[in-house]
């Protein structure tokens, strides 16, 4: 099943996405011309992994990690499906990640890796966006719009085999599966819930292939988990 979040004419609501259409719980269905999609949830932080691919620790010139390698994103950074991206002022070198993403559905804390399904909601896609000439990790990736999230929760999916592609500008730039992590993603949130409480709602994402090239105003980006959806947003010149 994937759930969504949407704005309409009557508020903000959640339901099922099918064949175009929105059902929330209590049967109303709103069909595509009448809704627009939001991040599909509203975390209070979401914990990224970084270096969980080797072709990406081959790229940046980094060891291989031998234990998780993780930074935080704020609630400000994330950013719904569909809407555009605003190039930051501060950074001339912008890239994309493509990101599986996992959605917590309970409050808890040291998880063992046989009991994370119990606690999450779902898969999402996150895109990591990165001002790499910035100076620090939070400087590069913790920003307003950061975190691109979307377009659905998918509740029924496997994840440590999943294929992804991300296409810039209608050319691909990764082409790659979960199942090349060095950690998988139930290990990263087992490994995160012994140091930190996850709340309802908040987001682990679980680290990007290689990301060769940079983003320019006017690039709409797609990135595609099989059986989760495709994540679009344009990049657009600062305000």
């Amino acid at each position: 099943m994937k759930l969504a979040r949407i704005t309409t004419d009557d508020g903000v609501r959640t339901g099922h996405y099918e064949d175009g259409g929105v059902t929330t719980d209590d049967g109303t269905r709103y069909e595509e011309s009448e809704y627009d999609l939001l991040a599909p949830c509203e975390p209070t932080a979401l914990y990224c992994v970084g270096r969980n691919f080797a072709a990406t620790v081959e790229q940046m010139g980094y060891d291989a990690p031998e234990e998780p390698d993780f930074f935080i994103k704020p609630p400000v950074s994330v950013l719904a499906p569909d809407a555009d991206v605003e190039y930051p002022h501060f950074t001339e070198e912008f890239t994309y990640a493509g990101e599986l993403a996992a959605v917590v559905d309970v409050e808890c804390h040291d998880v063992d890796e046989d009991e994370v399904d119990d606690v999450l909601r779902g898969y999402t896609v996150m895109n990591d966006l990165d001002a790499l000439d910035q100076v620090g990790r939070t400087a590069r990736k913790a920003f307003d719009g950061s975190a691109p999230l979307g377009p659905y929760v998918e509740t029924d999916l496997d994840p440590d085999d999943v294929r992804m592609e991300t296409y810039v500008a209608g050319e691909q730039r990764q082409d790659a599966t979960t199942a090349q992590m060095f950690f998988s993603p139930r290990e990263l949130v087992a490994y995160l819930s012994k140091r930190f409480t996850f709340k309802p709602g908040d987001v682990v994402a679980f680290g990007s292939p290689a990301n060769p090239g940079l983003l320019e105003p006017g690039d709409e980006v797609e990135i595609t988990y099989e059986g989760v959806g495709t994540l679009r947003n344009t990049v657009v010149e600062t305000n």
